[in-house]
């Protein structure tokens, strides 16, 4: 495992060694493109793209991801404010570690700047670098991750796609304080996974959970500090949109809808998606992913013009002479459950939660909250 060095903040690396910069892409004034920031900023976002796929046994051959950056930068700009900077394409080590070790010292640029960095392509056991950049900076991390499996392998030495979230969750030097792993299908799972991930009191939702109700999956990613996406968890059709493909997974607008309310989560840091395609060379699956990016842009915009100050209206539930709390946030109408004064040790939840409980039922995501 690597872990970083302690990089100093005003010895800025030299980039150019490691990156290529994007080829350039004419835009108008009004496109995404147009507004990027030469150098990365204060409190912003930052672009990074990958090709090493070596964790799930492909190459680490440089990919030319310009399709893709061109429709994105030609996506509108709307009006948003959060200054995004795209580093360029990293260039793949001599080996995964090296790869691994560059990959952590460039997000945690990023995490003393205070901007969020996405990363995207590679193989999806990078979610390890990014979780170890993260570590560096922050402590108790919230981590959900979207996939259609879950892996506790634990076999070999190195990061792979099927060992890096035991590695994860092993690690001395790790400190996670919640995991939810999102739209898993159940035919690809060993049942003994999931009976020890409920056990262990982390979240995991079946993809059939979210089918036709991506709102569902917005509780678990209002607080989350990173987000890694698995491509595999996106429905493939006629070209592969993964390098796993899958017939059935998250549809086109789903996975758009999830990577928006993924910005708009207040506490998140980080972003990888992993595991795409990236030059198939087929149209849809370009403005697919970029349009993944430009949704998940545009919540963090949102997020960020929400007022500090917040305010919340009250509602009690009676079931067997028990009373409960839920709580609305009056700007944003999201809905919490919990009796604490601090909305730090609030439950986010759904106004369905709410709506069910009126009729004397309560999730056993909620029961669990009210045991642990």
């Amino acid at each position: 495992m690597l872990f970083l060095l302690n990089y100093n903040p005003d010895q800025f690396m030299n980039y150019e060694d490691f990156i290529i910069p994007p080829k350039y892409i004419k835009t108008e004034k009004w496109q995404f493109g147009s507004q990027l920031k030469d150098e990365l900023p204060e409190a912003g976002i930052a672009l990074l793209w990958v090709s090493d796929y070596r964790g799930a046994g492909e190459s680490a051959e440089m990919l030319d991801f310009t399709p893709v950056r061109r429709q994105l930068y030609q996506l509108s700009g709307l009006d948003f404010e959060v200054p995004v900077h795209d580093f360029g394409d990293l260039i793949s080590g001599k080996t995964r570690e090296d790869t691994s070790y560059i990959l952590q010292e460039i997000l945690s640029s990023c995490h003393y700047k205070k901007t969020i960095p996405v990363v995207i392509g590679g193989s999806n056991d990078l979610s390890f670098s990014v979780y170890s950049a993260l570590n560096f900076h922050h402590k108790n991390i919230s981590y959900t991750q979207i996939s259609d499996r879950i892996s506790l392998d634990t076999e070999g030495t190195e990061v792979t796609e099927n060992n890096f979230l035991s590695k994860i969750f092993s690690s001395k030097n790790f400190s996670i304080n919640k995991y939810h792993h999102l739209g898993y299908q159940k035919h690809l799972n060993e049942v003994e996974t999931i009976k020890l991930m409920n056990e262990v009191d982390f979240d995991v939702m079946r993809l059939a959970e979210m089918m036709n109700r991506p709102d569902k999956a917005e509780p678990f990613l209002r607080t989350t500090d990173m987000v890694t996406v698995n491509c595999d968890a996106v429905e493939s059709m006629s070209d592969c949109f993964s390098i796993h493909p899958q017939v059935n997974g998250l549809n086109r607008r789903e996975i758009c809808a999830i990577m928006k309310e993924i910005g708009l989560g207040r506490n998140l840091k980080s972003v990888g998606i992993f595991n795409v395609v990236a030059d198939s060379g087929n149209i849809l699956n370009e403005q697919l992913l970029a349009q993944m990016i430009w949704y998940l842009i545009e919540g963090i915009n949102i997020r960020k013009s929400h007022p500090e100050e917040r305010e919340f209206e009250t509602f009690w539930v009676i079931i067997d002479d028990s009373q409960y709390a839920f709580r609305r946030d009056v700007f944003s109408n999201l809905w919490y459950f919990g009796n604490s004064e601090s909305i730090e040790e609030w439950l986010p939840c759904t106004i369905d939660d709410y709506e069910n409980a009126k009729r004397g039922i309560l999730s056993s995501r909620l029961l669990k909250f009210l045991h642990h």
